[in-house]
């Protein structure tokens, strides 16, 4: 049997894509579990005095960005922005929800928003890799 050739400018892509892919995903790890604190955290949650939590957490996702946008590619510094805009608007959609919806954490509906919030952010970065990449 004959091994099948790989294109070695497709190997490429794909190992680049994987490679930022996963940089992001380390990106969001750090800003959303290590980076961000308590105070942020419950803050950013509040129906009232969540703006000043709410961004010091969407600027470490921002800080972050940047720096992989200028180790990669400096003239894509604005995803950072664009990164930081996306994460405020799906944090603070998911605070009205969780208010609205007043879910304690043993409802399941709580874990679905919570999940679905995840799922926003990672496929935020899945737009953000496929920008760096195509660039």
């Amino acid at each position: 049997m004959i091994a099948p050739t790989l294109d070695p400018v497709a190997v490429q892509a794909v190992l680049t894509t994987a490679a930022v892919s996963g940089l992001l995903a380390l990106k969001h790890y750090l800003a959303d579990f290590v980076l961000q604190t308590n105070a942020m955290a419950r803050g950013k949650e509040r129906a009232q005095g969540w703006l000043v939590p709410l961004c010091a957490h969407g600027l470490c996702h921002a800080g972050i960005t940047l720096a992989i946008a200028l180790a990669l590619a400096p003239r894509l510094w604005w995803l950072a922005l664009l990164d930081l805009a996306i994460h405020l608007a799906i944090d603070r959609a998911k605070a009205v929800i969780a208010h609205r919806g007043r879910w304690p954490m043993s409802d399941p509906r709580f874990w679905w928003l919570m999940g679905f919030d995840q799922f926003l952010h990672q496929s935020t970065n899945v737009g953000l890799a496929a920008a760096f990449v195509l660039a």
